[in-house]
């Protein structure tokens, strides 16, 4: 995939941080800590889920550097956790690097483990979009920008693009979100019931965003109902007071979504009453025509969104 250029470089956020992970997340983070703790000789599997055996490998790596025993990948596991690197590495700490620059810069990396030329390109090319200063080591700075840096759905896991704010690609999330998404829509996929309908997640460096008061932490996604002709996706937008509201299709995404990321489902924003009577949604003011999924971390710099 072409490299996506913004006119906001990421310095737009200096304080930028390592995103909290912990049981039940999943995506590019989850697989970049995977690798990491693989370079550091912990025995864990490379699959980008978050399940009982990278906490097993977190605890023991927290055990090994005097670090809080808690199983949860905060700011000081992660610094702790990302070595520098550079032209001429190789390994698993590579592979974490170039797994980062895939989903964080949307490049077509080979995960090899090799620290060639190319990626140092890659890894130059980053530094500049983030406003940091341009050497191709990979280093405390740059990892934390990788880390904190917002990814993209990949809209061949059965999601459609949306827009209905005028907010162009306002697609990017934590990858987390992005992941734990994909998950629960490529469960819903095999339903048969149709694509689901992306609105707005964020800017790809978070902020305010029209039409919006959140969706500026990379957490926040809004998706359709799902209709009973199953075309959420071609037909337009939807209210659950609608004759083509199907409630049990909906319900069974609602579901999908709570089960693909466990513990990190903070609330549902949707106005079924039926739905909400079930602990599915939650009431809240404009959302008849759409649901307003909030993702959680452990740890959470703003409030609303620590689990």
């Amino acid at each position: 995939m072409a490299l996506v250029v913004s006119a906001t470089p990421a310095a737009a956020y200096p304080n930028a941080y390592f995103h909290t992970q912990s049981a039940g997340n999943r995506g590019a983070d989850v697989l970049t800590i995977q690798y990491l703790l693989q370079h550091h000789g912990q025995s864990v599997t490379a699959d980008g889920v978050f399940g009982s055996g990278t906490t097993t490998a977190v605890r023991a790596f927290q055990t090994a550097k005097g670090l809080g025993v808690d199983g949860i990948v905060g700011p000081q596991t992660w610094a702790a956790l990302a070595p520098q690197i550079q032209q001429g590495a190789s390994g698993a700490a590579v592979k974490a690097l170039q797994v980062q620059l895939n989903a964080k810069r949307r490049l077509s990396l080979a995960v090899d483990g090799t620290f060639g030329a190319a990626l140092t390109t890659a890894v130059r090319d980053f530094q500049s979009h983030a406003g940091i200063g341009v050497d191709g080591v990979v280093g405390p700075t740059t990892w934390r920008n990788l880390g904190w840096h917002y990814d993209y759905p990949d809209f061949g896991a059965g999601i459609c693009d949306q827009n209905p704010d005028g907010n162009g690609t306002a697609n990017w999330g934590t990858a987390a979100a992005v992941a734990q998404l994909e998950s629960a829509v490529r469960s819903f996929a095999t339903t048969g019931q149709g694509q689901v309908p992306l609105g707005d997640v964020g800017f790809e460096h978070g902020g305010a965003i029209n039409g919006h008061s959140s969706h500026r932490v990379g957490l926040d996604a809004d998706i359709w109902p799902i209709r009973t002709d199953n075309g959420q996706c071609t037909a337009g937008r939807i209210t659950w007071q609608s004759p083509t509201y199907d409630r049990a299709a909906t319900r069974q995404l609602v579901q999908a979504i709570r089960t693909a990321a466990p513990g990190h489902v903070a609330l549902i924003f949707f106005n079924d009453p039926t739905l909400i009577s079930e602990g599915l949604t939650t009431q809240y003011a404009n959302h008849d025509n759409h649901l307003h999924v909030r993702y959680c971390e452990k740890v959470e710099p703003n409030s609303l969104y620590d689990c």
